[in-house]
């Protein structure tokens, strides 16, 4: 495979350019100068939510400019391997070099993967929403599991997650989860996993080994600075106060911070408990349902001028993944037909694969269309 590698290599780095093209690596570099001279003003925490915004913003392009010249630099180093190997014709060099060819494949597919995410707010972190359905304790046993899944999934990349909202079960698992994963392009690929999630195993909960089937809905929204743009008249909201709670029900707060706010005309609920004061758990409730709420805005409209155009057709189905854990071990995206025979490594975060199809999937529907 060594004299096979120089030209695979090469074959490797016009992708690359291209990618690198698509990113815009001179406009990163501009906007980071831009930002990171907005980050050292003397005045900048003067106003924290302002300030906020800016080194969130610097953080997510070092971020991915981080990733294009850490390519960039391994691209180079192989180069150098591949001429050692064959000049040494040492095979412990040569297999090296081949490991990490394959192992710069794989990064160099994930990045071409992330320029298809050019949708509005694709490059912008991502609140996440598990609620259990049908299916008793299964099925919040099973919200739990893809909680952890997902939380393992964005450990594996490095993403800082931050949970803002939990409610347990009374029996086994929760009953939601509400997090956010600040990281550049995380709603963009996690929003492929939005649907309802179906678990199919023997039952641990019962005493019959019958095959019990349970629900699990995914949401996933964008953290949006436009958020303030959408006016909510106080009289549209209830807002209730409780404290928050651990498994079992136990109470983990001694005061009432936990807050839960109600959109009346939708019936939007939206829970936070995580923060460590009641303004604070407010503040963080009232931005996601301004996120929800704009969505929703537009999501109204784009089914408005679809209507109008004669076209009535939902481009994601309901029930979109399966996960068998019995019998024959398998779990198969419904939408991409993607599956893997290991549910063990998919439920401890090895989704790249799914996402990446998913994305792929999204892309040409969005193009036939």
């Amino acid at each position: 495979m060594l004299d096979d590698l120089p030209g695979q290599l090469a074959a490797l780095r016009a992708t690359f350019d291209d990618i690198r093209a698509v990113v815009g690596v001179e406009r990163l570099q501009q906007e980071i100068a831009e930002l990171s001279e907005k980050a050292g003003a003397p005045d900048l925490w003067d106003d924290p939510e302002s300030a906020q915004k800016v080194t969130s913003a610097l953080s997510h392009r070092q971020s991915e400019l981080a990733r294009i010249t850490a390519v960039e630099r391994r691209l180079d180093d192989l180069d150098v391997l591949i001429e050692m190997a064959r000049e040494m014709e040492d095979a412990d060099t040569a297999a090296e070099a081949e490991a990490e060819f394959e192992a710069l494949k794989k990064t160099v597919a994930d990045l071409e993967v992330q320029t298809l995410l050019d949708g509005e707010y694709d490059a912008r972190s991502a609140v996440v929403t598990i609620r259990s359905g049908a299916g008793g304790d299964d099925a919040t046993d099973f919200a739990e599991m893809l909680l952890r899944m997902y939380l393992r999934w964005a450990e594996r990349h490095g993403y800082p997650v931050k949970v803002m909202d939990t409610s347990y079960a009374e029996g086994a698992g929760i009953k939601s989860a509400t997090f956010e994963v600040d990281a550049p392009y995380a709603y963009g690929t996690l929003s492929v996993e939005a649907g309802t999630h179906r678990l199919a195993r023997i039952s641990p909960f019962g005493s019959a080994d019958k095959r019990q089937t349970s629900f699990a809905a995914v949401e996933v929204i964008p953290v949006m600075e436009e958020a303030q743009e959408v006016d909510i008249p106080e009289g549209d909201i209830r807002v209730d106060v409780f404290r928050s709670s651990g498994p079992g029900g136990q109470s983990v707060n001694t005061t009432d911070s936990a807050v839960r706010i109600t959109h009346l005309p939708t019936g939007i609920v939206v829970s936070m408990q995580n923060e460590k004061s009641q303004i604070q758990n407010r503040a963080a409730a009232m931005r996601v349902l301004q996120t929800r709420l704009l969505l929703l805005k537009k999501e109204e409209e784009a089914a408005k001028k679809k209507e109008l155009a004669g076209v009535i057709t939902a481009s994601w189905g309901d029930q979109m993944r399966s996960y068998f854990l019995y019998g024959q071990q398998l779990v198969k995206d419904l939408r991409t037909g993607y599956e893997s025979g290991n549910p063990a490594t998919v439920f401890d975060g090895d989704i790249d694969g799914f996402i990446a199809a998913g994305i792929r999937w999204r892309k040409s529907s969005h193009d036939e269309d």
